[in-house]
C-alpha cells in the first residue's frame, strides 16, 4: 500500500508544475509587451505581489522555519527568478510613472521582507513558532496573489472585454489552488498552505466565470449588433495575448 508520504509528495510535485504553469502564464502578455514596446493598460500589481508571496514561501520552506517542506521552497524559487524577469520586462517598457510605482512597491517589500527574517530570527525560537508567525504571513500574501488579477475586474465588466485578464494565468491559479489544496490535507497536515491555496481555488473559478460570461457575450453581439464591433476586435486582440 502507497504511504500518504509518497501521494503527498507526488501531489507535491504535480503541484511544482501547474505552479511553474502558473509562473509561465504571463509570457504572452509580455511577449506582446516586446513586440509593441509598450506596456498600455496591462498592471504591475499581481507581479509585484507574487514576489513577496514568493519570498515568504522560500523562507517558510526552510528548515529552521518549517521543515520538511522542499517542494515548496523549490518551485518558490523558480517563481521568484519568472517574477523578476517579467518586472524587468515592464520597468523598462513602462512610463515614468510606471517605474516610480514598481521601484517604491519592490522597495517597500524588501525592507519589510528583511524586518520580518530579523524578528524570526531573533525572537522567535523553535520552529513551531516561526511556522505560526511565517505561515500567518505567507497565507496574506499568497492571497493577495490570488485576488490581485481581480483588480481589474471592474474594468472587464465596464468595457465588456476580458483583454487585459490573461485566460491562462486564471486558469493557472485555479489549478494550482486545487492542486496545494489537495497536498496540504493529506497528512502531516499543513493548515497554512490549505488556507491560501483553498482561497486561491475559489478565486481562480471566479475569474474563469467571469471570463466565459464575457468571452460569450462578445460572440453573441457580434453575431445580433453591428454597433458593438469594437467589443468583437477588442475580444480578438485578447485572442492574441493568449496564443
Amino acid at each position: 500500500m502507497v504511504s500518504a508520504a509518497v501521494v503527498r509528495n507526488i501531489v507535491g510535485i504535480i503541484g511544482n508544475v501547474i505552479s511553474f504553469g502558473l509562473f509561465f502564464s504571463p509570457a504572452p502578455t509580455f511577449y506582446k509587451i516586446i513586440k509593441q514596446k509598450s506596456v498600455e493598460e496591462f498592471k504591475p500589481d499581481p507581479y509585484i505581489a507574487t514576489v513577496l508571496n514568493c519570498a515568504f514561501w522560500v523562507f517558510y520552506g526552510m528548515p529552521f522555519v518549517h521543515p520538511n517542506s522542499l517542494l515548496v521552497v523549490t518551485i518558490n524559487g523558480v517563481g521568484l527568478v519568472f517574477e523578476f524577469v517579467y518586472l524587468a520586462i515592464f520597468f523598462i517598457y513602462a512610463t515614468n510613472k510606471g517605474r516610480k510605482k514598481v521601484s517604491i512597491l519592490l522597495l517597500i517589500e524588501a525592507i519589510f521582507f528583511a524586518g520580518i527574517i530579523l524578528i524570526t530570527l531573533l525572537a522567535l525560537h523553535g520552529t513551531k513558532r516561526r511556522s505560526l508567525i511565517v505561515g500567518i504571513i505567507c497565507d496574506v500574501f499568497n492571497v493577495m496573489m490570488y485576488v490581485s488579477p481581480l483588480t481589474i475586474m471592474a474594468k472587464v465588466i465596464k468595457t465588456k472585454s476580458v483583454k487585459y485578464m490573461p485566460f491562462w494565468l486564471s486558469l493557472a491559479n485555479f489549478l494550482n489552488g486545487v492542486c496545494w489544496t489537495t497536498y496540504a490535507l493529506i497528512h502531516p497536515f499543513d493548515i497554512y498552505v490549505l488556507i491560501s491555496n483553498s482561497i486561491g481555488a475559489v478565486s481562480g473559478l471566479v475569474q474563469l466565470i467571469l471570463y466565459a460570461c464575457y468571452c460569450c457575450r462578445v460572440e453573441n453581439n457580434d453575431d445580433g449588433d453591428q454597433h458593438n464591433s469594437t467589443e468583437v476586435q477588442l475580444s480578438e486582440r485578447s485572442r492574441d495575448v493568449e496564443a
